[in-house]
């Protein structure tokens, strides 16, 4: 942990401070937004890199924010206990907040507040964050459009049998 402002830190990693314990720093891995408070010694290196030219992608890591509609499989969630808006309306909604994260100075920080606030998914709790995956864990709409994206990359609107869904590629 640092009480001042960080300088010099490895390439790959940026310092950010703690919103919770003013004054004090966090380092950030920009490849897998991995966070630690111990200063990095070490360049950053992306979650299970390897050297191979081949373009394939094993794993992504993306955050998401759910809206859920009355003919989503489970239709309720953290937020409410009985979707009852259409889907109409959750595509709606959807496109407000994917025009609102993409017109933001900050789409990371503009992802995560409104994931937390609106989706009805728990990773709300983590700012949209379902961490790695390889293919076949996520269901397919999901995952081919996870696997197209590049890192920093907000998708269009995926519908999938849960909801309809906004995903940010953030590893």
């Amino acid at each position: 942990m640092s009480s001042t402002p960080p300088t010099d830190l490895p390439s790959g990693w940026r310092a950010k401070e703690s919103s919770s314990r003013k004054g004090l720093y966090y380092y950030i891995n920009k490849y897998t937004n991995e966070t630690q408070w111990e200063k990095p010694t070490k360049p950053a290196k992306p979650h299970g890199s390897t050297n191979n030219n081949d373009n394939s992608t094993h794993e992504v890591r993306c955050s998401h924010l759910l809206v859920k509609h009355n003919q989503s499989r489970r239709p309720s969630s953290w937020r409410e206990e009985h979707v009852t808006r259409s889907k109409e309306e959750a595509l709606s909604l959807l496109q407000e907040y994917r025009d609102e994260i993409f017109n933001a100075p900050d789409l990371n920080e503009k992802f995560k507040e409104l994931a937390s606030q609106f989706s009805d998914c728990s990773s709300a709790k983590r700012g949209g964050d379902l961490g790695f995956f390889t293919r076949g864990q996520m269901q397919k709409p999901f995952e081919d459009v996870s696997f197209s994206l590049q890192v920093g990359e907000l998708s269009d609107i995926v519908e999938t049998d849960s909801g309809v869904h906004i995903i940010l590629r953030t590893g």
